[in-house]
C-alpha cells in the first residue's frame, strides 16, 4: 500500500519528499489552550530542498492556506488575526477568512484564498506537540486530507465532530479549488 502521508522531516532524511508536487500540512498548537493554527502549502517543480536552522527551505513557488481554530474562551477575539501576538497571528484579516462557528462556540477560520510564495518558502521545524506532514499526490489525496483535518480539528482543537466534518470539507474544497497544480506549475 502506498504511503499517503509522512512526517516532513523524516521524509526529507529518507529522501522521500516529492519533488514534482506535494502538500505540506503544519500545525501550531497553543501551550495553554485549544487555540490552534494550521498551514497547508502546495508546491510543485522543486529546484532544491535544503535544511536551515529554522527548518526546511524549498526552492520553488508555493501556495499557503491558513487555518485558525479559536476556542470560545479566547480573550482577544475582536483583534484582527494579522495584528495578534506572534504566537496567535496569521497574516489575514477577518474579511479574508471563511468563519464556521461550532456548537461549542469555537470558531474555525479558513483562508478564502491561499497566499502565493514566489521563489522559495521555509517550513519551520515543529516544537512540542506541533507537527509537519507531507501528503503525497495520490488518487485519494483529498479524502486523506479531509480525514486528517476532521480528526485533528476534533481531537486536538476541540471542535465537535459534526462541525469538524463540516470544517474539514470547507478546507478540502478550498484546497481543490485554489491550490491545484494544473496551469500554475505544469503544462497541463
Amino acid at each position: 500500500m502506498a504511503v499517503r502521508a509522512m512526517d516532513l522531516f523524516e521524509a526529507y532524511s529518507r529522501d522521500m519528499l516529492p519533488k514534482d508536487q506535494g502538500y505540506i500540512v503544519s500545525s501550531f498548537f497553543g501551550d495553554t489552550s485549544l487555540y490552534s493554527k494550521y498551514e497547508v502549502v502546495s508546491y510543485s517543480g522543486v529546484k532544491s530542498i535544503y535544511p536551515t536552522e529554522e527548518g526546511l527551505t524549498f526552492q520553488t513557488n508555493g501556495k499557503k492556506l491558513h487555518i485558525l481554530v479559536e476556542p470560545a474562551s479566547y480573550a482577544f477575539k475582536a483583534i484582527e488575526p494579522y495584528v495578534r501576538n506572534a504566537e496567535d497571528q496569521i497574516p489575514l484579516r477577518f474579511s479574508e477568512l471563511d468563519v464556521l462557528t461550532a456548537k461549542n462556540q469555537s470558531k474555525l477560520m479558513i483562508s478564502k484564498k491561499p497566499i502565493e510564495s514566489f521563489g522559495s518558502f521555509t517550513i519551520l521545524k515543529p516544537k512540542g506537540m506541533n507537527f509537519s506532514l507531507v501528503f503525497y499526490q495520490l488518487d485519494d489525496l483529498f479524502n486523506s486530507l479531509g480525514m486528517f483535518f476532521e480528526k485533528t480539528f476534533n481531537q486536538e482543537a476541540g471542535i465537535p465532530m459534526g462541525d469538524a466534518k463540516k470544517g474539514s470539507q470547507m478546507v478540502v474544497e478550498t484546497i481543490k479549488n485554489n491550490m491545484g497544480f494544473k496551469g500554475d506549475y505544469t503544462s497541463e
